[in-house]
């Protein structure tokens, strides 16, 4: 999208960056199970891309009509491969507004860096299209809201990608959890702990000619290119920015906590924080911290998640485990588990399959499910929601509280590894005013969030 098309589209006022009057969107009716939709993909990084050809494999008369990036060279590689998997080559583009323009474009697929989620999903929402976004959803408290009321606004069906919340075992569990056998909760502990090493920002370098840099920064500060930050075909490392990212919370541990709070019931905001967190491992110079320990109030019980990049004999589910029902990981070093805490049992609960135990005296298994990771489970949601007009699993007032917890335990760490008091209802902390203007997150000028 042209810079100068965002500032002009970003003068409306409303419930957004841009959420206002103006747009023409189309047909919100229910549709037949069979009517093709047609998808667009932003942003062709390797997870974007093979989850929206998956999407079209796994349903019915859904067709990719056109790919969008600011790397010429990721453009190139995901027509290719697009043409190889379906036998027809999509339009390419630099600019979203094409696609934005494109009446023939029923959904957005939105698979940038994180500091681009809540822009393209408020433009599309605008432009009548409804949108898949990759976890996180945003890069702060208030971009999680205005992407709420733009959905609400504008009736789009907005699906975020925290996927555990369309896996069947996550279901079980929360039903076992709502029938009362695991007896009251008395804690929960989310844990992320990752390997890793230490992180130091390469020299600036002049931008590269497959890259381009403005539009790529979008609504984060200007600053000199660096190599860490963006890599032609990999990932880069922009989720050491702050401008950028939430940093390791808001990758891995975002699904933890998200599966977490939809298998305890989708407990509403937490009343308090506690965080704390550095570099104090590797001492390298990322901006997001290597080592975080925060702790959420809710009340009646605490949620707790231990998050690093540093303990390298921690392990995922691995992929036959994560892809076979009838197999569970070993939960001791497993490191993307949750261990929810009853009166009456200890419930281990995998992330991206891996299912549920529930041991009790003894360690006893007494109640147990298999599971696997539910990609395709919620690309049919998303789907069958953008046919039916339904709310989807990954609703945006869901996993905008999911993401929230990210918010709040970041801004934990950078006000100086404080406890923070926050009101709920209000989405704003009580008791310390540098935290509420990090709840707000800062923008280059023409992408204010208002």
């Amino acid at each position: 999208m042209e810079r100068r098309e965002f500032i002009k589209r970003s003068a409306l006022a409303g419930a957004g960056m841009a959420v206002g009057g103006g747009f023409m969107f189309g047909n919100s009716a229910a549709r037949g199970a069979n009517d093709k939709v047609v998808l667009a993909l932003v942003g062709c990084g390797g997870r974007g891309l093979s989850c929206i050809i998956n999407c079209c494999r796994i349903n019915a008369n859904v067709v990719i009509k056109t790919v969008c990036d600011v790397n010429k060279t990721k453009l190139g590689k995901a027509a290719a491969e697009v043409e190889k998997a379906f036998g027809t080559r999509p339009g390419t583009t630099a600019q979203m507004k094409e696609i934005f323009d494109d009446k023939d474009v029923d959904a957005v697929w939105v698979a940038t860096p994180e500091h681009w989620h809540m822009p393209a999903t408020i433009l599309a929402c605008q432009a009548g299209k409804d949108v898949y976004v990759e976890k996180n959803p945003s890069i702060n408290i208030l971009e999680g809201r205005k992407m709420v009321e733009a959905a609400t606004k504008y009736k789009r069906v907005v699906q975020v990608g925290f996927q555990n919340r369309s896996a069947p075992y996550a279901f079980s569990a929360r039903e076992y959890i709502k029938s009362g056998k695991l007896g009251k909760i008395v804690t929960v502990k989310c844990y992320n702990m990752l390997g890793g090493g230490k992180w130091t920002e390469a020299p600036e370098a002049p931008v590269p000619a497959w890259l381009d840099w403005d539009k790529w920064l979008g609504p984060a500060p200007m600053r000199p290119f660096s190599p860490s930050s963006v890599e032609e075909n990999g990932r880069g490392g922009w989720l050491n920015y702050w401008a950028y990212s939430g940093g390791n919370l808001a990758d891995d541990a975002s699904h933890v906590m998200d599966l977490c709070r939809f298998v305890i019931g989708d407990p509403g905001h937490p009343k308090s924080i506690y965080g704390w967190g550095g570099n104090h491992i590797f001492g390298g110079t990322r901006e997001t911290p290597e080592f975080q320990a925060v702790v959420y109030d809710f009340g009646d019980y605490t949620l707790s998640l231990d998050n690093a990049c540093a303990t390298n004999y921690m392990t995922k589910t691995p992929n036959d485990v994560r892809m076979d029902s009838t197999k569970f990981p070993s939960w001791r070093n497993n490191s993307t588990r949750t261990e929810i805490y009853g009166t009456e049992g200890l419930m281990y609960l995998g992330r991206h399959g891996g299912g549920w135990q529930v041991l009790g005296p003894n360690n006893e298994i007494v109640a147990q499910e298999g599971g696997i990771f539910p990609d395709k489970e919620h690309q049919i949601n998303f789907i069958e929601c953008i046919r039916s007009r339904k709310t989807p699993n990954g609703s945006p007032e869901e996993c905008h509280r999911s993401a929230t917890l990210v918010h709040l335990g970041n801004t934990a760490y950078r006000v100086g590894n404080k406890q923070l008091l926050f009101d709920p209802a209000t989405e704003k902390f009580t008791n310390c005013d540098e935290a509420n203007v990090l709840a707000r997150g800062t923008y280059r000028k023409g992408y204010e969030i208002t």
